[in-house]
């Protein structure tokens, strides 16, 4: 009896958190064990120190799926249910996300951050127009985000920093304005790139520098300015053209006589007029504003200079004549 006891003590101190293990301690406490004198004594204090331990113990990880959507062998699928928000208790185990044709317009802090091991999110055909900058907060092993089909005109640039393994980003039919530099830097390891049917002018200069192993970029559909400023593009699609399906479809929108125009035969000798000059023209007015004050300012400067020069010279002669000269000066005039 005493070593049936000491069996049963020992599987109550250990600290086990799963629900199977939940009820086996409580089985255990309801039996008790030994002897009926040993039992009524002992097991009001297994009782006590089991229920403790389980208020103390932490609640398992969540491992369900929320009712709107379905959960198989990995994946959550929660597509065209009108969700106005990511649902909530979401398991944590789940390899993939599908969010796509719901109502969702913005991406609150931290709404991922229990999904460690998710490697694809979708959320293609909301109602997006903003995204916190925290957001994807967790999720550091994405591989892919789908984002596509929204109205986003803008992304902060901490945007992607807590994704740096993402591998392949979603973006077109949005109505995206610009894409800074700080964007992409932090995802050195993206691999396929898609910003069609948006509303971009033109991309930084070394914008796409900054993605080495970048293979895949899907960019028509977007009125590109074809000024000075989309010579870089002009000479990244020429040097990597087998990169962009369908470049020749990339062209310009404005100015007019330019008008579908393909931005990749847009040859060198037609951005010779944009080599930076010399002299821009604040410097031209620098000079003309500048240079005659200055020279004026100078050839005062030499006259003045000269007449303090002169009339020093004058007092010097002055106070060198010796006592007496000039009476004598004047006494031989009266001669």
């Amino acid at each position: 009896c005493q070593d049936r006891y000491e069996a049963n003590w020992l599987d109550v101190s250990v600290p086990v958190v799963t629900r199977s293990r939940r009820k086996r301690i409580l089985l255990l406490a309801a039996k008790g064990s030994g002897s009926p004198g040993r039992r009524s004594l002992w097991s009001p204090m297994i009782l006590f120190a089991t229920l403790l331990l389980l208020l103390l113990l932490p609640p398992p990880p969540s491992s369900g799926c929320p009712d709107v959507c379905t959960c198989v062998s990995g994946e959550v699928n929660c597509v065209e249910h009108h969700l106005r928000f990511v649902p909530d208790g979401l398991p944590v185990n789940a390899t993939a996300v599908l969010l796509d044709y719901n109502r969702i317009a913005t991406l609150r802090n931290r709404t991922f951050v229990a999904l460690k091991a998710l490697r694809r999110l979708s959320l293609r055909g909301n109602a997006l127009v903003s995204i916190h900058r925290r957001a994807l907060v967790g999720l550091s092993s994405l591989q892919e985000l789908d984002l596509s089909g929204n109205y986003l005109s803008a992304l902060k640039p901490e945007t992607f920093f807590p994704v740096p393994s993402l591998a392949a980003l979603h973006l077109e039919h949005n109505r995206l304005l610009r894409l800074d530099p700080e964007l992409l830097e932090a995802l050195p390891h993206l691999q396929a790139l898609s910003v069609h049917g948006n509303a971009l002018a033109s991309l930084s200069a070394g914008l796409l520098e900054h993605l080495p192993t970048l293979g895949y970029l899907k960019l028509d559909d977007n009125p590109w300015m074809c000024s000075c400023d989309i010579e870089p593009l002009s000479q990244w699609l020429a040097d990597n053209a087998d990169k962009v399906p369908e470049v020749m479809s990339v062209s310009c929108r404005l100015p007019a006589h330019l008008a579908n125009y393909p931005i990749v035969a847009i040859g060198n000798e037609s951005f010779a007029q944009c080599q930076e000059p010399w002299l821009h023209p604040q410097d031209y007015a620098f000079f003309l504003l500048v240079g005659p004050s200055t020279f004026f300012a100078s050839l005062c400067l030499c006259v003045l200079t000269g007449l303090l020069a002169v009339a020093h010279a004058k007092m010097t002669a002055v106070s060198y004549i010796r006592p007496g000269a000039l009476a004598r000066r004047a006494e031989h005039r009266r001669r």
